[in-house]
């Protein structure tokens, strides 16, 4: 069960202040391990996610994925102001677990990553079409967005050696906002400020410090 082992975590940079990053999943993961973090009772990212803890639907009221629902967004950044459409759909069964597919278009490029919410509302990300997936090659599912958010909580939202090694941390809660900060790794010098409205998902991304680029929600 999901809920049932030991938390260990991973400090965020220092510049993400008194949030704390990335609890880790036990022995023989890729990952790092590290003392323990704000998610309580979770192994993240985890090797092997029991599809008995998981349920059909993504409704978590911060990341809900409702199946049909669209989403868009204007996208500023060096090259000009572009469009960014992304709808909810049924997804593929990773790891052995049945997903909901997030298929975001921008610019001509085809996005599809794939996510599932367990069953105390957790929403985790289980992979992405034609890049990575939970269970091949050591990649393991990560959080995206905690059942009950709270400053300070920190997680990985996925780990795939060198194609996914971020660390999110949640630097603001209020009764209808999330806002988190994501760094990688692989992105050295850029950060990432996320804004989530609740019943509605994400409603802007800024990278606030790295290269310019801007999205917020307009329908």
């Amino acid at each position: 069960m999901l809920g049932s082992m030991t938390v260990r975590g991973l400090l965020l940079a220092a510049a993400l202040g008194a949030a704390l990053a990335v609890p880790l999943a036990g022995c023989g993961t890729a990952s790092p391990s590290s003392p323990p973090a704000g998610v309580d009772e979770l192994v993240i990212p985890t090797p092997s996610p029991d599809p008995a803890d998981f349920v059909a639907e993504v409704d978590n009221p911060w990341f809900p994925l409702e199946d049909g629902r669209t989403w868009r967004y204007t996208v500023a950044d060096t090259a000009g102001t572009h469009d960014l459409t992304v709808a909810a759909t049924a997804g593929p069964t990773v790891a052995g677990v049945a997903t909901t597919a997030r298929v975001s278009r921008e610019a001509g490029r085809r996005v599809v990553d794939w996510y599932a919410q367990d069953e105390s509302g957790n929403v985790w990300w289980f992979g992405r079409e034609g890049e990575w997936q939970a269970g091949v090659d050591g990649a393991e599912a990560g959080l995206v967005m905690p059942a009950a958010p709270r400053v300070g909580d920190g997680f990985r939202p996925a780990y795939a050696e060198g194609v996914v090694e971020d660390t999110v941390g949640v630097v603001a809660v209020a009764d209808d906002q999330v806002v988190v900060e994501r760094r990688s790794d692989l992105r050295p010098g850029t950060t990432d400020q996320l804004t989530f409205e609740r019943g509605t998902g994400l409603v802007q991304e800024e990278q606030t410090t790295g290269t310019y680029r801007v999205v917020r929600l307009v329908g």
